[in-house]
Parts: C-alpha cells; sequence; structure tokens
C-alpha cells in the first residue's frame, strides 16, 4: 500500500512539471498507466507509441509508462486523469460508460455485426464522435486499440448455448450494461476487478468470465476455466485517454506530435493484436483448453428485447445503421 501511494506521488509531481514546462525547452514527460502486464499486446503498442513520440518530437518528449496496475484499476486512473495528476491511460470502453453514458453501446452483445463493421464504427463519424464526448469530462480520447471480441469461458463446462449459464456466476466488466447483457442470457453476472479474478475463479467465486483470447491467455485463466466458447457477443475496444488539463498545457506543435504517435500506434497494434489472437488460441490450446465454436442464433434471439430497451439510443441506431463492409 506505501509503494502504491509514492508511485502515485511520484506521477502527480511528474505531472506537475510537465505542467509547468510546456511552453519552454525542456523534455516533457507524459506518464501513462494501465492495467496489463508487460507481456500483453496493448502494452508492446504503448512501448511503441513512447518511441514514436520520441521520434516526432525530436526527443522533447518522452512517455514513462506504469504497467500492472501500479496506479490502481481502471477509475482510479480515470478519476487521476481527470485532476491532472496522470497524463494518460487506457481503459476498456465499458467502464468508461460510467463517465459517458453512450459508451454503453459496446457492451451490447452482437450489436457490432463483425470485426470489419466494428472497425467502420471506431474509425467513423460514431467513433470519432464518442471520443469528443470525453471532454466533458475532463478527458481527451485519442484513439482506439483494438481488443477483439470477448466470449465465455468456464470451469464448468463449454458455454455452447444460453442453458449453459442459467445460474451461473460470470465475472463482467464493471458496466451496468454488461451486467444486465448476462443477466437477460440467464447468468448471474458479477463484476470483478481484473486482477482479482484469477483467484475469484480458483476459489469459486464466480463459475466462469468472458473476454478475448490474449488476454484470456496472457492472465493464465485457462488453467482453471478451460472451457473456451467463442460466442463472440461483444466487440469492445480499449480506449486511449490523457487528461484535459495535461492535453491543454501541451502547445500545439506537442499535441500534434502525440497525436501522430497514437496514429502510428493503433496502425501498429492492431497488426500486433490479430498475431496475439492467433497465438493465444493456439497456445491455450496446446496447455489443455477446450475451444469450442457455438452456434451464435440463440444467443441473439434472447437479444432482440434487449436490443429494442435501447431503441431511443441514437449511438445505437446509428451503429445499426452503418453497412456492412
Amino acid at each position: 500500500m506505501k509503494k502504491h501511494f509514492l508511485i502515485k506521488a511520484l506521477v502527480v509531481i511528474t505531472t506537475s512539471l510537465l505542467l509547468g514546462c510546456g511552453s519552454d525547452n525542456k523534455t516533457v514527460t507524459l506518464t501513462l498507466g494501465h492495467t496489463h502486464n508487460t507481456r500483453h499486446v496493448v502494452h508492446v503498442a504503448m512501448e511503441y507509441m513512447a518511441k514514436r513520440i520520441e521520434h516526432h518530437s525530436g526527443g522533447t518528449m518522452e512517455m514513462v509508462i506504469y504497467p500492472g496496475a501500479q496506479l490502481g484499476d481502471e477509475r482510479e486512473m480515470i478519476e487521476l486523469l481527470q485532476i491532472g495528476s496522470l497524463s494518460m491511460t487506457k481503459v476498456s470502453a465499458s467502464p468508461l460508460e460510467g463517465f459517458v453514458p453512450e459508451m454503453q453501446v459496446f457492451a451490447i452483445p452482437y450489436l457490432m455485426r463483425s470485426h470489419k463493421h466494428f472497425w467502420e464504427v471506431l474509425e467513423g463519424d460514431v467513433g470519432q464522435d464518442l471520443l469528443k464526448k470525453t471532454e466533458s469530462v475532463r478527458l481527451k480520447g485519442l484513439g482506439y486499440f483494438d481488443a477483439g471480441s470477448r466470449s465465455f469461458y468456464s470451469s464448468y463446462g463449454p458455454i455452447n448455448s444460453p442453458e449453459d449459464l442459467i445460474g451461473k456466476k460470470i465475472r463482467v466488466l464493471n458496466s451496468p450494461t454488461a451486467v444486465a447483457a448476462v443477466q437477460a442470457l440467464g447468468g448471474a453476472a458479477t463484476p470483478i476487478a481484473w486482477g482479482e479474478l484469477y483467484a475469484a475463479l480458483q476459489q469459486g467465486v464466480v463459475d466462469g468470465a468472458e473476454n478475448n483470447p490474449p488476454s484470456y491467455y496472457i492472465s493464465r485463466h485457462y488453467e482453471i476455466a478451460k472451457y473456451y466458447s467463442l460466442d463472440e457477443h461483444t466487440f469492445v475496444p480499449d480506449v486511449i485517454l490523457a487528461s484535459l488539463p495535461v492535453w491543454n498545457a501541451l502547445n500545439s506543435a506537442q499535441q500534434g506530435w502525440l497525436t501522430a504517435a497514437m496514429a502510428d500506434a493503433i496502425k501498429h497494434q492492431k497488426v500486433l493484436w490479430k498475431a496475439a489472437e492467433e497465438d493465444a488460441l493456439a497456445a491455450v490450446i496446446a496447455g489443455g483448453a477446450i475451444v469450442s465454436y457455438p452456434d451464435k442464433a440463440a444467443f441473439q434471439a434472447l437479444m432482440v428485447d434487449f436490443h429494442a430497451s435501447f431503441a431511443d439510443s441514437p449511438v445505437a441506431e446509428q451503429i445499426i445503421q452503418i453497412k456492412k463492409m
């Protein structure tokens, strides 16, 4: 706990120095915190972003990365951004709905028809407008990282139909929409912090969870929840956020360099993610996981009424209207 406090204090001091030197020739240091370990493809992409911002700025900007939830969970780091005590973070879009309600669309199962549809949404007006909405809560949405599709895994058997979820405790993201969606499918949705999930699965606090293949593999959840059913119910992106106070303290050139580094990192991360998904599935199968590909029709059928409950959501309607690529 003491170490955790000291690291947070260091970030506050570092960011305070940034806010005081944005207009001179000193090196500007951006601090970035996230919850993944250093093996995760998102961390690797962030390291690449750090190199690119140094390149674009001619060495006048640098990025210091704090992985592994050293600075707290996603909500805690968002709050550090809001007060300008942390420069940047990565969060899943679903917990962000507590700050930007429109982000709930990403937690609606089967709203995205495919991976291509997903990226058309993110790179089009809908996705970019959602990034802009973060400014109302003192955040600056910089861009999206691919987090693939989320599928169910369990310790008790394959989840190949909604009936296999009935009465089972399933860990979900800290999102009211994600909770409601799993409940609509018959499961008992249980939000648990990512760092606590391995123990929760091991101790039987939850019967299963849902996530993408790289996270399922790197977390080693496949060791205790070996049934992985690729139903691909949601595509929830990672959102790269900056502190709006920190962003405003940068001059226009520095903002441009950060924007360029973000664009470079997005392209690089897409390539890394595709390879990571393939490698992760091969690795968990080799490690004893049983991977199945359920018929999605039964799951989708239970979502008709759930989708109808979002009939008044302009964002959801815009996503539905985006044509298939």
